[in-house]
């Protein structure tokens, strides 16, 4: 295991704390924006982009409380106090969310649905921190396999470096259609 960065903290996120709704509401809006950029074009990142409306915030925070009440440790926040002098601010600065246990069958093991770092925080060790924290989480549940996984677009280079680096490998291919 790697050693936290200085300065920065993990916790679980609190539902019923609006910041943490904002904050998290916001990393999310980053995160799927994020999806579309360099790994697919323009038309995929407006796709992403499109569902991100005041419905969806609603349903997908919903769903986070449900999963939150299922395993409280689901979802963890990085925060971290600025740096005197960069452009690096105060407060929530990426999460990870790994899926509660009772959705383990849906792949026969832990996923991580997201992890998220703020552009100006990456390399500075923070998703190292928070992936270790989900390992720890998902060794706690009772899985049908050991195995953690998440999916990974590999046109993304910096991303499938990481997860490599963190010990992931490739486990068969995820396919998918238009409805």
């Amino acid at each position: 295991m790697s050693e936290r960065p200085e300065g920065i903290t993990l916790r679980p996120y609190d539902p019923s704390d609006d910041a943490d709704r904002q904050a998290l509401w916001d990393h999310k809006i980053a995160f799927e924006t994020g999806l579309g950029t360099g790994t697919g074009g323009d038309e995929k990142a407006a796709k992403y982009e499109s569902k991100l409306d005041d419905a969806y915030r609603r349903r997908w925070l919903s769903w986070v409380d449900r999963c939150i009440d299922d395993e409280d440790r689901c979802l963890l926040l990085a925060e971290a106090a600025a740096d005197a002098g960069t452009d690096r601010t105060d407060g929530v600065v990426g999460y990870i969310f790994l899926l509660p246990e009772r959705l383990a069958f849906i792949w026969d093991a832990a996923v991580i649905n997201e992890l998220y770092v703020a552009p100006n925080w990456r390399g500075e060790g923070v998703a190292d921190a928070l992936i270790e924290a989900a390992v720890d989480v998902a060794r706690g549940q009772d899985l049908p396999l050991d195995r953690l996984l998440l999916d990974v677009d590999r046109d993304n280079e910096r991303a499938y470096a990481f997860y490599e680096r963190h010990g992931f490998e490739p486990w068969g291919e995820i396919v998918a259609r238009e409805l």
